[in-house]
């Protein structure tokens, strides 16, 4: 959980997070290691001794829910054979439409920004996306470490311009939305950049 929610970690952070010992952790990093749930690497910053640091394989993300990305593939395409590409535009309209729906009645009473972020991440964890915020000096980071709809999102990529818009309606008109990292894009994350508009 700690590695998919942050990303790469050497193993004095990890011990650090966890609260125990970095010679226990490293046993814990070197098992998971060999049962193939996390990869380690080497990164050189300039002289001294390399850094090791640990991330997520592809064996270890698939254990984090995929909301039956199978199915859902299967069903996208078969709307699109046998209705057309019209048929699953409307689908995702409607998914946006009630997802709107949903987080503006969830954040309709709130003011500041911060109270709506906080609120989002509440709502879009429990779909689960993973989400968190930040703020680094004025802007406004709105985070998400998975993403329980990625295959249908690979085979549809209307899916996350909806995301977006909705975030941008959900949000209200005072503030300006961008998203600066895609996990569709290689990214670790899906990561919006958040300014109030002056």
């Amino acid at each position: 959980m700690h590695l998919k929610m942050k990303g790469k970690q050497p193993a004095s952070l990890l011990a650090k997070s966890l609260g125990i010992t970095n010679e226990g952790t490293r046993l814990h990093l070197l098992k998971l290691t060999e049962d193939g749930w996390i990869s380690p690497e080497s990164i050189s910053k300039g002289v001294g001794r390399p850094t090791v640091v640990f991330s997520l394989t592809d064996k270890a993300q698939k254990r984090f829910p995929d909301t039956h990305a199978e199915l859902t593939v299967q069903l996208l395409n078969s709307v699109k054979k046998m209705l057309g590409q019209e048929a699953l535009d409307r689908l995702i309209e409607e998914r946006e439409r009630l997802s709107l729906e949903h987080y503006r009645r969830e954040l309709e009473s709130l003011s500041l920004l911060e109270d709506k972020l906080q609120r989002l991440v509440e709502i879009r964890s429990q779909e689960g996306y993973m989400a968190e915020w930040e703020k680094v000096d004025s802007d406004y980071f709105f985070i998400e470490n998975h993403c329980p709809i990625c295959a249908a999102a690979s085979e549809c990529q209307g899916f996350c311009r909806a995301e977006l818009q909705s975030f941008r309606q959900a949000l209200g008109s005072t503030v300006t939305i961008e998203r600066t990292e895609h996990i569709l894009h290689n990214g670790r994350r899906c990561a919006y950049k958040i300014n109030l508009i002056d």
